[in-house]
């Protein structure tokens, strides 16, 4: 189904999820960013951080009195019971890259649906981030990376999916990879150049303090 964007931009932006955020993520992200958006309560933290939203969307349960009075220009309500706020803004936003805080860390349920949504998403250049890791979807094809040796590198499907990676611990080729199959959570880099294959869904989670990577390889593979 088609949406008629909210918000449609040529610069990355951030969108901002109800569960915890540091003020230092959101200060990490300010200039790689051309604006943020509030999903629901997630409007709350930008106006705990001081800053205004371009637009704060989703069925707004969970907004605050306070951040609901100081944003009212900017509320676009949406009532679909059936889809997330994760998946209302991404579907009335244009953007070519979203780095998403605060939607993990929280309830399960919540992170589970998020990790739904980005697997169906799959047209969308998504990096999840918050104070221990960044996440990405791989696209079909070869994701590179380059990181120091040791780097923490998981490698979680989403789906079925044939994946190969090699410049890692515990390298593999043409492993079937599924969620309650076989998986390569915690492993690490081996060399500074990796090469992780796909050709179905998969997630890709490093440190935090690699966003950067996480943001390089997530763009190319948009």
């Amino acid at each position: 189904m088609s949406f008629e964007p909210i918000v449609s931009t040529s610069k990355p932006v951030c969108l901002i999820g109800g569960a915890s955020v540091a003020k230092k993520s959101i200060s990490a992200v300010l200039p790689l960013v051309g604006g943020f958006i509030g999903a629901d309560g997630g409007a709350d933290h930008l106006l705990g951080a001081g800053l205004t939203p371009v637009a704060v969307i989703g069925d707004l349960d969970s907004l605050s009195s306070h951040a609901r009075a100081t944003f009212a220009d900017l509320l676009h309500p949406v009532d679909d019971p059936l889809t997330t706020d994760f998946e209302k803004v991404l579907q009335r936003v244009r953007a070519p890259m979203f780095i998403c805080l605060g939607f993990t860390g929280g309830r399960m349920d919540h992170t589970l649906s998020v990790l739904n949504v980005m697997a169906r998403f799959v047209d969308r250049t998504i990096v999840l981030a918050d104070g221990d890791d960044a996440s990405f979807l791989a696209s079909r094809g070869t994701t590179h990376l380059v990181l120091p040796v040791g780097t923490r590198v998981s490698i979680m499907p989403l789906g079925v999916a044939t994946v190969s990676a090699q410049g890692v611990q515990w390298p593999f080729t043409d492993q079937v990879m599924t969620p309650v199959g076989f998986t390569s959570p915690s492993n690490a880099a081996s060399e500074e150049n990796i090469a992780i294959t796909t050709d179905g869904p998969v997630v890709i989670t490093l440190p935090q303090e690699h966003l950067q990577a996480a943001l390089q390889a997530a763009a190319r593979a948009g």
